[in-house]
């Protein structure tokens, strides 16, 4: 039977996992497959495994409980393996590739931030600090039938926008990574202009959060953060 395979720990750890059920129909209770130096968390996985809410949850919650115990090598959702035997034998031959990407992590969580900041909110600090957008702006709403004007407009928005996102992104940057041992940049999506990933210490988490409520109060008007974690280490996994 095909079994899915939720993370990787270290032959020592606890993996608590009494009363968790895994992802799949049937509620299949979540196990150990061990080899020499690690340990695969598996459950066995009967059907094709589809990103439910349910399976999502489940998910998570196993690795939650891990992340309680000591730091896992999480994988993503959806990843299966044909049986025990195969796991165990992908445990001992990447046994090398493993240890190094645990050690990466360990006595470490992930957390996240996004950051956006209200258009309405940017389009106002751009027209009060640029005169030359302030002007044009003015001419138009006055009526200036002139086509260049809104052309030129624009593009000098666009371009105050980008790099305006560009230097807060930044900014925030170097506000947070301090107490980090690793951190990651994802693209950002929608109004947001921050996406990141950071790998943070047990003993740094007090000073990170401390570093994220000061740029959550100090990030100017319309900003807002949200923060995520602490997580499994799903962004520092090679």
């Amino acid at each position: 039977m095909a079994v899915y395979v939720y993370a990787v720990t270290l032959r020592e750890h606890p993996c608590h996992l009494t009363g968790l059920t895994g992802v799949g129909a049937g509620d299949p209770p979540v196990r150990v497959v061990e080899s020499a130096k690690l340990r695969a968390v598996v459950s066995d996985a009967a059907d094709e495994v589809r990103p439910r809410r349910r399976d999502l949850a489940a998910h998570q919650a196993v690795l939650d409980r891990l992340l309680a115990d000591g730091t896992p090598l999480p994988l993503q959702f959806g990843y299966t393996a044909p049986d025990d035997d195969t796991v165990r034998q992908v445990l001992d031959e990447r046994a090398d590739a493993y240890l190094d990407a645990l050690a990466g992590v360990q006595e470490c969580a992930e957390f996240n931030v996004k950051a956006a900041q209200e258009e309405a909110e940017l389009l106002r600090g751009i027209l009060e600090d640029s005169p030359r957008a302030s002007s044009l702006n003015q001419q138009i709403l006055a009526g200036d039938g002139d086509p260049r004007l809104p052309l030129e407009l624009g593009q000098l928005v666009a371009g105050e926008v980008e790099a305006r996102r560009s230097n807060a992104s930044a900014e925030a940057i170097r506000a947070l990574s301090p107490p980090a041992r690793a951190y990651v940049v994802h693209p950002p999506t929608g109004e947001d202009f921050l996406n990141l990933s950071l790998l943070v210490p047990h003993d740094g988490e007090s000073a990170f959060l401390e570093a994220h409520a000061a740029l959550a109060r100090d990030a100017g008007p319309g900003v807002r953060t949200r923060l995520s974690g602490p997580l499994p280490p799903y962004s520092f996994v090679p």
